[in-house]
């Protein structure tokens, strides 16, 4: 990341660039409240800071683990009230995790699904399919 070598800040466009996230997105982030509003210059262009540049990197590293946008709403409420314990943190990223465990169960049960149809199939030219007719079954 650079640092502001001027009192003007950082433009949406250096913010994207330097943070890797869509300009669109920055907005996004600033309509539900996740990225405060920045200033603005006389010409009304969006002007950042530093310390915003860091909370977009902290959304953007965030979302790359897979943290939601609640999730990391509530890592910055406790952040932004500056007493919160490294306990808390812990306990928001224990059940992250918990969650990506039982997503990633839930994918090995779909890919053992997936294949279970695939060996069914004998891809003939036959006009009843395994596949379709598993597909229609009720559960």
């Amino acid at each position: 990341m650079a640092e502001i070598t001027n009192t003007r800040g950082y433009a949406i466009g250096q913010m994207s660039r330097e943070t890797g996230v869509n300009i669109e997105t920055i907005r996004y982030y600033e309509r539900i409240g996740l990225m405060p509003e920045p200033d603005r210059t006389a010409g009304g262009n969006r002007q950042y800071n530093h310390d915003q540049l860091k909370r977009l990197s902290f959304i953007r590293h965030a979302r790359g683990l897979g943290f939601s946008l609640e999730e990391i709403r509530g890592l910055f409420d406790m952040v932004d009230r500056a007493d919160f314990t490294c306990g808390e943190v812990h306990d928001l990223t224990a059940s992250h995790l918990a969650s990506v465990r039982e997503k990633i169960a839930q994918l090995h049960r779909l890919e053992t699904a997936l294949s279970d149809m695939l060996a069914q199939c004998s891809k003939g030219d036959i006009p009843e399919c395994p596949i379709i007719d598993r597909l229609y079954q009720t559960a």
